[in-house]
C-alpha cells in the first residue's frame, strides 16, 4: 500500500532531524569547553551530512544521516590570562561553535521533525477514513 511508505519515509526524515538535533544540543553543550593546559585544542564543532538511501522495497528514497564530522574552521581566541590553557600572550583557544547558528539550526531540524510528524498524522487520519468506508 503506497499510503503506508508515507509513515517510512517520513519517519526517515524524523530520525535524520533527531540526530541533527543532538549534535546542535553538543555543540551548544560545549560552546565554552576549553582545554585545561596552554595548547589543548578545545571542543571542536561538530556538523552533520545526510544522503539519500534508496529503499529496495519500496523503490523511492528516505533521507539518512551519511556522516557526523567536525568543522575545521579555527578556533575563538579569548584574552584571559588567568586561565589554565592560556598561551604566553593570555589567550584560551575556544570552541569554533556559533550559538546563534547552532539555534538557527535548531529551529530548522524542529521546524523540519514537524512537518514529518504532520506528514505521519495525515497519513495515518487517510488511512483510517479508508478503513472505515470499508467496514
Amino acid at each position: 500500500m503506497k499510503l503506508l511508505d508515507t509513515l517510512i519515509i517520513s519517519g526517515a526524515g524524523m530520525k535524520a532531524q533527531s540526530d541533527r538535533l543532538r549534535v546542535v544540543a553538543q555543540n551548544i553543550a560545549n560552546a565554552e569547553s576549553a582545554g585545561t593546559r596552554p595548547g589543548e585544542e578545545p571542543y571542536r564543532r561538530k556538523t552533520i551530512s545526510f544522503d539519500a538511501e534508496l529503499n529496495r522495497e519500496g523503490g523511492f528514497e528516505t533521507v539518512q544521516t551519511k556522516r557526523i564530522g567536525t568543522d575545521p574552521s579555527a578556533f575563538n581566541l579569548k584574552y584571559d590570562p588567568s586561565h589554565p590553557a592560556a598561551n604566553a600572550q593570555g589567550y584560551v583557544q575556544m570552541p569554533n561553535v556559533n550559538s546563534i547558528s547552532e539555534m538557527m539550526d535548531m529551529r530548522e531540524a524542529r521546524r523540519s521533525y514537524e512537518a514529518n510528524l504532520n506528514m505521519v498524522e495525515s497519513s495515518r487520519a487517510m488511512m483510517s477514513q479508508t478503513l472505515n468506508i470499508l467496514q
